[in-house]
């Protein structure tokens, strides 16, 4: 039988703004991705999506990013590798907090949005975020973009690592993510999104926005819960998985 992690970024509503339907969402997941406070949420909103993910006994990482609460973290900063292992630190060690107080283990970190793509490409910079996660416990395991330099920092620092590919995002022929905004960066039709995801699965590849396959490996695949047809769409994939007998399992289960 084949094995994956669905994961979801949750918990990035932040004081009287409510984004997402985590709650819902929740129930058909395997690893929930919970932002730390730089780039979405705060400390109450981190407090009550850990206890949500202990209540439906979803594996909890950390989705550091960027400072940067008015873009959302999707805005490309340049910041030093001493900063940038600093602000992985800050994150993991906010959400552990709550980790703690609810005696449940925080399994992995997936970067966020701009954090994420930019060491997706630059080895310097996934390498400082590898490091900080091996600094800060080795056993924490690393959610990056397959085949990206991400791994290849991981790999090098000595900790643990799952390649992430996505349902709803385009790829370049390089493996990397079709900026958003170029057009068809997003896929907005569930079933083809669907179709791709059990593809890539089974065999191992996907068709790049060019038409051109690319050979991937596939651990975790990752849903937004921040679209419009969020719920929908996480209903309909893990409905598909287990109809494809893929067995949905949180990463540590995997890794």
């Amino acid at each position: 039988m084949y094995k994956v992690d669905l994961n979801c970024d949750l918990g990035e509503s932040f004081g009287r703004y409510k984004l997402g339907l985590d709650e819902e969402i929740i129930q058909y997941i395997s690893s929930a991705n919970i932002a730390c406070g730089f780039h979405a949420s705060d400390p109450v909103a981190m407090g009550k999506t850990v206890a949500l993910a202990k209540k439906y006994d979803v594996s909890i990482g950390a989705h550091p990013g960027y400072l940067d609460l008015m873009g959302f973290g999707r805005r490309n900063m340049y910041i030093s590798l001493e900063e940038a292992k600093a602000y992985i630190k800050y994150q993991i060690g906010a959400l552990y907090g709550f980790c703690k107080g609810n005696n449940i283990k925080l399994s992995h970190v997936k970067p966020h949005g701009a954090l994420y793509n930019m060491a997706s490409k630059d080895y310097n910079l996934a390498k400082a975020i590898s490091e900080a996660i091996y600094e800060f416990d080795k056993d924490i395991i690393l959610l990056g973009l397959c085949n990206s330099k991400l791994i290849e920092g991981a790999k090098d620092a000595g900790i643990r690592y799952a390649n992430e590919v996505f349902a709803d995002r385009a790829y370049e022929e390089d493996g990397t993510l079709v900026s958003r905004k170029k057009e068809g960066a997003v896929i907005t039709d569930e079933d083809e999104a669907i179709n791709r995801v059990i593809d890539m699965i089974r065999k191992n590849r996907v068709k790049s926005i060019t038409g051109k396959y690319i050979d991937i490996n596939v651990d975790s695949i990752c849903v937004h819960g921040d679209s419009i047809k969020a719920l929908e769409f996480v209903r309909k994939i893990s409905k598909r998985l287990r109809e494809e007998n893929i067995d949905i399992r949180p990463l540590n289960e995997i890794i």
